[in-house]
């Protein structure tokens, strides 16, 4: 696919503008006495970041025809979530980080409590987008996507990913256990999001766990690459505090690999998603340059 490329730099770009604008359209601002929180809400969600997880949930809907503003909703959806996490894992009592996505964290440009109202706010808004009708008119979809998302985002997902994250930090696991973190912290959302349009599709159980599976080589792929940037990037160049990882011992697969054995993990694992869409056909192409974006990506 020599046009590949450009042809996922412009449906990234699309997706992004219909996400952004679902975004907006969702987390109005405010007056009265909460209109910081919904400031800091919108500080934090809108104007940044790849909006990977909500191309995932729009491109995978693609695939059986979904309403692209009912998936733009989702994906919508799947980015206050992020962005929650993103604030919170920022925290002075998490990985105290001043900048994320070229700017000053939430607690930064706001302060503490109202960051952490702020992520609150944008989880508990995340689910209530899932469950309003004009994302699908189908109530047993809608039940479907709230249950899955905070399956992936739970304690047995996200959540449960960090505090694996938190007690490893000084210490030597193994690549099986870094693996695990990293599936759970990482890999989970970024599964639900491959998954949700096989939802929203109202696909049968095979074409639903083939896209999960996708998701799930994909976040794995991507959080390796992501951890070889914090390594070699610049702060200009992936939005936050580089050299992070190593400076506070994060378990990472790249220090237990290496740097050369790291990539060429990731990129196993990003041939490994891309097979999983053999079925789909030409419909998935997008999918399959994005499994190969991921690893060679330099922000």
């Amino acid at each position: 696919m020599p046009d590949a490329a450009p042809s996922l730099r412009a449906a990234l770009a699309q997706v992004a503008s219909e996400v952004e604008a679902a975004l907006d359209d969702l987390l109005p601002p405010l007056e009265g006495a909460e209109a910081r929180l919904m400031e800091a809400m919108r500080y934090s969600t809108l104007g940044g970041g790849k909006r990977l997880r909500a191309f995932l949930a729009v491109e995978s809907a693609a695939l059986f025809g979904v309403d692209r503003r009912c998936a733009a909703r989702v994906g919508a959806a799947i980015e206050m979530l992020h962005a929650y996490s993103l604030i919170h894992d920022d925290l002075p009592a998490m990985d105290n980080d001043d900048l994320r996505r070229g700017k000053p964290s939430c607690h930064r440009a706001f302060d503490e409590a109202t960051a952490i109202l702020a992520g609150d706010a944008l989880q508990t808004r995340a689910f209530e987008v899932l469950a309003e009708p004009d994302t699908h008119s189908n109530p047993d979809a809608r039940c479907e996507l709230v249950l899955a998302l905070a399956q992936a985002a739970g304690m047995r997902g996200m959540v449960g990913g960090q505090m694996i994250d938190m007690v490893a930090e000084g210490q030597t696991l193994a690549a099986n256990e870094i693996t695990r973190l990293q599936a759970l912290k990482t890999g989970r959302l970024i599964q639900f999001s491959a998954e949700a349009g096989a939802i929203l599709g109202r696909a049968g159980p095979v074409q639903r766990h083939l896209l999960a599976a996708y998701g799930r080589d994909l976040g794995a792929a991507f959080q390796i690459a992501d951890d070889v940037l914090d390594a070699v990037g610049t702060a200009d160049e992936i939005g936050k505090t580089a050299g992070k990882d190593a400076a506070s011992g994060k378990a990472t697969l790249l220090a237990a690999l290496g740097l050369e054995r790291a990539r060429e993990q990731a990129r196993a694992l990003a041939a490994q998603a891309a097979s999983c869409l053999d079925s789909f056909g030409p419909k998935a192409d997008l999918l399959r340059a994005l499994a190969a974006y991921v690893v060679d990506r330099r922000h």
